[in-house]
């Protein structure tokens, strides 16, 4: 009897905030808006390039040749392709319209040489009549592009309105008034994403009063009777992993819910802001540290690093020739350094360099650091590591997959700071090991490059090489890459 009044008081004391969050529920999604977008990008392709082709040539579509055609279909799906693999149709739970018209517009400027590299190449296989038609398809591409900006830009300012207005997030209710229910919260509070209709728990007895005017709405029954349970989009369990009789207890009382049931993981301590959640066969895990493999990111910057990586190397040809020649003339010896040095995972590799130095004086595992007027380094060398062009050869590294074009600088293997060895001089060292290491990098174009002479100046450049790999994107290598000739050419400061 005195649950029943229990039960009854709550259902009479239900905030009109609560009623009105319960009543909206959460049935738009990103995901659904992402992909509406994706077809409406689709539709501008399509429309602009009949439209171009049946203004350029005169022609209907359906009946044009298809040599002529072919450029322009590659080069609408060249843009398709280009946006989508640039995660513009996976918003950000407030998303900034200017960052992502940015974003738009730079998928937009990659796509536009693409485009008529793959025009020209028809051509060339082709003929004339598909030269023009890669003309018209560039054109298109620049056309549909600037509609898609402007149209991104408009969907991630209605998108931020619409997320500020409450209308994609999640419903959710909380069983287990725990310090992870509080925690829970406190982080739905801050980030807008979910919105907590209240909290369930079969120890009512020792519930502490909840953040942020959540309620305390009654136990596992209340839960299960509770009117506003078909607009509840998550049950979240928010009992301490370590208790596993009361989490299955709980969880086989919940599956016959028709809500989805999630375990909020407490990690015990751990911090949750370095945490992520992945599978490994079919079980579900907890990366405390590094992150799943993200096979496509790793797929594109391999395609980064051959194709820039290529052209680089042709044209770094002449001014390799000439460098060669003049070391050969400067100093007796061979033209390349090979330097074993830690690669990815820790897995060792062979560094190529120009030789900078004498051959009776090189330091093969860089127990002694560059300093200023080193004699071991020959006259050649000092011009050639002043300008960092000793360091063109690790294309060929980049092309058989050692090294990247981007990415944290690879130091020697036992290159030491001082007496000590530099990787036992800071903890995360070997963090800098999770990607490939690059020819240039996040520490290199801001001023940490060359060598380091104190546990300070190792720590920092450390520091800069993880939020490299912690924000690793194709933009962020192409600004990096954008910046390294003037951060190089800038810096009369670091000894090389």
């Amino acid at each position: 009897m005195a649950r029943m009044e229990y039960t009854q008081d709550i259902a009479g004391d239900q905030p009109a905030t609560l009623a009105r969050k319960a009543a909206r529920g959460a049935r738009l999604y990103r995901s659904s808006f992402g992909r509406a977008l994706q077809t409406l990008d689709l539709l501008v392709i399509l429309v602009v390039m009949a439209y171009v082709f049946r203004v350029a040539t005169e022609e209907n579509v359906l009946s044009a040749p298809l040599s002529m055609l072919l450029p322009m279909a590659f080069g609408g799906i060249t843009l398709a392709l280009i946006l989508r693999e640039h995660d513009l149709y996976r918003f950000e739970v407030t998303p900034n319209a200017e960052t992502h018209g940015i974003k738009a517009l730079g998928a937009v400027l990659l796509a536009l040489p693409s485009t008529a590299a793959i025009g020209a190449l028809i051509a060339l296989c082709v003929g004339r009549v598909a030269a023009a038609g890669a003309w018209e398809a560039s054109i298109a591409t620049l056309l549909a592009g600037s509609i898609i900006v402007s149209v991104h830009f408009l969907s991630a300012l209605i998108l931020g309105a619409m997320n500020r207005a409450g209308l994609f997030s999640l419903n959710v209710v909380i069983v287990g008034a725990t310090p992870l229910a509080h925690k829970l919260i406190e982080e739905a509070k801050a980030s807008g994403d979910i919105s907590v209709l209240g909290v369930f728990d079969d120890r009512m007895d020792r519930a502490k009063p909840l953040p942020n005017h959540v309620k305390l709405l009654g136990d596992l029954d209340d839960l299960m009777s509770w009117p506003h349970l078909p607009s509840v989009d998550r049950v979240i369990v928010a009992v301490s992993s370590t208790a596993q009789s009361r989490v299955l207890q709980l969880v086989a009382k919940l599956r016959s819910m028709p809500n989805k049931v999630v375990l909020a993981i407490d990690m015990q301590g751990f911090d949750s802001d370095g945490t992520t959640i992945g599978r490994i066969g079919n079980r579900p895990v907890a990366y405390v540290s590094g992150a799943p493999e993200d096979a496509k990111r790793a797929f594109w910057k391999r395609v980064q690093d051959l194709v820039l990586g290529t052209i680089a190397l042709v044209l770094a040809a002449p001014v390799m020739t000439l460098i060669a020649v003049a070391i050969k003339l400067d100093s007796r010896g061979p033209i390349f350094f090979r330097q074993k040095r830690h690669g990815f995972n820790n897995q060792a590799f062979d560094c190529w360099k120009f030789r900078s130095m004498r051959v009776e004086t090189t330091d093969a595992c860089a127990a002694q650091q560059v300093t200023q007027n080193d004699p071991r380094v020959t006259r050649i060398g000092r011009f050639i590591r002043a300008t960092s062009l000793d360091e063109l050869p690790q294309l060929f590294n980049v092309l058989n997959g050692t090294m990247s074009l981007v990415g944290p600088r690879p130091h020697a293997i036992g290159m030491k700071t001082g007496d000590q060895e530099s990787e036992a001089l800071v903890a995360e060292y070997a963090h800098r090991h999770r990607i490939k290491p690059g020819m240039t990098g996040w520490a290199a174009i801001h001023g940490s490059r060359g060598p380091v002479h104190s546990a300070e100046e190792v720590a920092e450049r450390v520091a800069f090489d993880i939020a490299y790999i912690r924000d690793a994107s194709l933009w962020l290598d192409l600004w990096i890459m954008l910046r390294t000739l003037p951060a190089l050419l800038g810096d009369k400061g670091s000894v090389r």
